[in-house]
């Protein structure tokens, strides 16, 4: 089968908008490879697109996720206008398929970072890094199957991005291979990680984004936002909770699920 990325992309646009289940469609809709998959997410993020996207997520930033989903690199996808949200966020369960948590070390970025400069070093990417915040990405796995997930369903999906909520940004921050990420809910600590959990070190993956982009002919961006990924399990709420997510030497972010 030959793939046709609008048509594909017309069709999670329409599953996105019936609120249907995720089930994987990559082999009966000609995505043979993870470069069709994002062609079709280029083209079901173009078709929500209005105005610059404000960043980007990472995802699959651990070894174990990497080898459950048979790929050995991240995944990426696209942070949508109106979904980045400040600390207090209040996320309405009743709006997703399947809402879920995922609690990260999140970089702005100072400068741009063009495909003319790739391919860039961690220390090249690291320099032009402007703060980092502790975050929530918001996901939403549409109820997915756990068993039948397949990464290039899950990648054209846009990687399932559905926003974000971030603290505030601070301009200096310690090693953040050794900073502590600890999640309460309703003051409570459930889970705790480390930022060396992402691959090593947060700008690990954001080095990888980074070189993803340029070779398709794009690049990071000042003031781009960028989610590193999780530092620990993935959560999602099967009921109301106040959740908190405090990182050392970063502060705190805060989201209430209703």
């Amino acid at each position: 089968m030959t793939l046709n990325p609008a048509a594909v992309a017309q069709r999670l646009l329409d599953e996105h908008r019936e609120r249907r289940n995720f089930t994987p469609f990559a082999a009966d809709s000609g995505i043979t490879g993870i470069d069709g998959a994002y062609t079709v997410q280029a083209a079901f993020v173009a078709g929500m697109l209005q105005g610059r996207a404000p960043g980007y997520k990472i995802g699959l930033t651990s070894k174990r996720m990497q080898q459950i989903c048979r790929i050995d690199t991240p995944i990426a996808g696209v942070v949508l206008p109106g979904r980045v949200h400040e600390s207090g966020a209040v996320l309405e369960r009743s709006r997703y398929g399947r809402l879920g948590l995922e609690f990260e070390i999140a970089v702005r970025m100072g400068r741009d970072l063009p495909p003319s400069g790739a391919p860039f070093t961690r220390q090249a990417v690291a320099a032009a890094v402007d703060a980092v915040a502790p975050a929530v990405e918001i996901v939403d796995d549409r109820q997915c199957d756990y068993k039948t997930l397949e990464v290039l369903s899950l990648v054209a999906d846009n990687s399932w991005n559905e926003g974000l909520v971030h603290g505030a940004f601070v301009t200096q921050w310690p090693a953040l291979e050794t900073a502590e990420g600890v999640v309460e809910l309703d003051g409570v600590a459930v889970d705790r990680g480390l930022g060396g959990d992402v691959l090593g070190h947060p700008f690990e993956p954001l080095t990888w984004l980074a070189n993803h982009l340029a070779q398709t002919g794009g690049g990071l961006r000042a003031g781009d936002i960028v989610m590193t990924g999780s530092l620990v399990t993935t959560r999602f709420p099967p009921v109301p909770g106040r959740f908190r997510f405090a990182v050392s030497g970063l502060g705190a972010v805060e989201v209430a699920v209703a």
